[in-house]
């Protein structure tokens, strides 16, 4: 069955009380709008199509980011749920199948739900999401008997004997492409709150004869961001699922309630994490390998049988070869470390791609950036990189070569030689002890007042 997903992301979200659009705040270090589409992308749509309105250039960008064949288009005028799902109709013009509205401040619709959706349309021209609420509060009611969906009411409008309904509706909805626009177009805005409701199509498939059914879900799928808070209580519950999901698949969590996880993290069976691990996004992380406490990982790619940490961080760019170590206090930017390379710690590598069997010893500095270009260090196999080195980029270092201790290299070293970049040592016999002498002399002076 051929599906589309038209995912409404225009409100500004003054709740928020932000200049950022609401569906751009990060849940699990990714715009709410991402985990939408996130849910949506199982289904592997035909099209998706992302209405934007406040911030709407800053919105299309976000989508084109997680999906480059993505289609944004701009509602002007926040009329209403039915007029915004009509700024897609021409985005979706020659589409077939069905249409899913999703919505980009609701991120945690599963993808199981969807595709209950589409199993249910195939019995009922509109299928409608729905689900019963602790507290209904000012949700829209669904009048419905079992599946058989008779009409939604919202709030303002509902009676009290309706009012006191708990099953409520998610504003998710699917349909047959085609029937979705033809009645959205026959929407009107004769309620109290003046605008065009989505929901009402319920009623028009009704007087027309056809059938709307429900599908139920969980109250915590239908959890919309419309404040802070509710996004504070939005991570707590993502990281939940996300730790609860990691520990199912065969990952161990040494501290589970520590560790903080981002929408696409990948974490394979057998690998070890410790406490007080962030991952942002771009993280995939292979079978056996470990990370250690207090490491923070965004962009990068680490392969089994290596570990991390204490104390480390891999930024976008990094990627670990198998069984390569790195240490506390080691950061790893835009680099390759091939199979086996060892960097212990207190040390930068950025911009660099390392050889197999190198080990990197501490305090070692790749100088990549000029002041206003970056430059890449490109270091052999088998190197030995003494302590305290910094290499000044663009340069490179042969298979098999050494460099000194405490060496500043600025030009290329070739295979298994030795590179010295030092100053010469030189000793001065007895001039520590004068030199102790005079600067206590002066200490005691200064003490007693005198110039």
């Amino acid at each position: 069955m051929q599906v589309s997903l038209i995912i409404l992301a225009a409100g500004q979200g003054t709740r928020m009380n932000s200049d950022l659009p609401k569906v751009l705040h990060r849940l699990g270090a990714a715009p709410l709008l991402h985990h939408a589409m996130a849910a949506g992308r199982a289904l592997d749509p035909d099209r998706c199509v992302v209405v934007t309105g406040h911030g709407g250039d800053a919105v299309a960008k976000a989508a084109l980011a997680y999906d480059d064949r993505a289609l944004t288009v701009r509602q002007e005028e926040q009329l209403g749920t039915a007029h915004a799902v009509l700024q897609a109709e021409s985005a979706m013009a020659g589409a077939g199948g069905d249409a899913i509205v999703l919505y980009g401040d609701t991120p945690f619709i599963r993808a199981e739900t969807l595709e209950a959706m589409i199993e249910a349309r195939a019995r009922h021209a509109v299928v409608v999401l729905g689900f019963n609420a602790a507290d209904p509060g000012r949700y829209g009611r669904l009048i419905a008997s079992g599946e058989t969906l008779d009409r939604i009411v919202e709030f303002k409008d509902a009676t009290p004997e309706e009012r006191s309904i708990t099953l409520c509706n998610s504003g998710v909805i699917c349909a047959d492409t085609a029937t979705l626009f033809r009645l959205c177009h026959k929407v009107t805005n004769d309620n109290a709150a003046g605008e065009y409701y989505l929901t009402d199509i319920v009623a028009l498939a009704r007087a027309e004869g056809l059938s709307a059914g429900l599908v139920l879900c969980d109250e915590a799928e239908t959890l919309g961001i419309n404040t802070r808070a509710e996004l504070a209580a939005a991570e707590t519950l993502f990281q939940a699922r996300a730790r609860a999901e990691a520990l199912e698949n065969g990952v161990t969590l040494t501290a589970p309630d520590t560790v903080f996880f981002a929408l696409d993290t990948t974490i394979g069976r057998d690998a070890v994490i410790g406490p007080n691990v962030v991952f942002g996004p771009g993280v995939t992380i292979e079978s056996e390998a470990e990370v250690k406490a207090f490491c923070h990982l965004e962009g990068c790619h680490i392969s089994r049988g290596s570990d991390v940490g204490p104390f480390a961080r891999l930024r976008p760019g990094a990627e670990l070869a198998e069984h390569v170590h790195v240490g506390n206090f080691v950061e790893i930017k835009n680099a390759i470390l091939d199979e086996g390379v060892k960097v212990g710690h207190l040390t930068y590598i950025g911009d660099a791609d390392v050889g197999e069997g190198t080990n990197i010893g501490a305090g070692t500095v790749t100088c990549n950036y000029d002041g206003v270009m970056k430059h890449r260090t490109r270091i052999g196999k088998n190197v030995f990189i003494g302590s305290d080195t910094m290499l000044v980029a663009p340069v490179t270092v042969g298979d098999g070569a050494l460099t000194a201790s405490g060496s500043v290299i600025t030009e290329d070293v070739p295979a298994e030689a030795i590179a010295l970049g030092r100053a010469r040592q030189v000793n001065k016999p007895g001039l520590a002890t004068r030199l102790f002498e005079k600067l206590k002399q002066l200490k005691a002076e200064k003490a007693k007042g005198q110039p």
